[in-house]
């Protein structure tokens, strides 16, 4: 089954998260067929990065690019 690539533009729009936002714009800038160089210069980022993102999101789909916690600390500061 053939799934639809989904409107990366769009969901980056939508992102409140800086992270998340930038993969999205990652992926949005491969599927116009830019190169990964290209991508990594344009969002100023590594080209390991770019890389990174476009196999997780073949992987997993979306839901893979999610920071995941491995650390066991919060990213934000606690309200105490």
């Amino acid at each position: 089954m053939i799934m639809e690539t989904p409107d990366f533009s769009l969901l980056a729009k939508r992102q409140k998260s800086t992270r998340m936002r930038i993969r999205l714009l990652a992926l949005a800038h491969f599927y116009e067929g830019h190169s990964r160089y290209q991508i990594a210069q344009c969002l100023k980022v590594s080209r390991t990065s770019v890389n990174k993102w476009i196999t997780q999101y073949h992987q997993g789909g979306v839901d893979a690019l999610n920071d995941k916690i491995t650390t066991g600390r919060p990213f934000r500061l606690s309200e105490q």
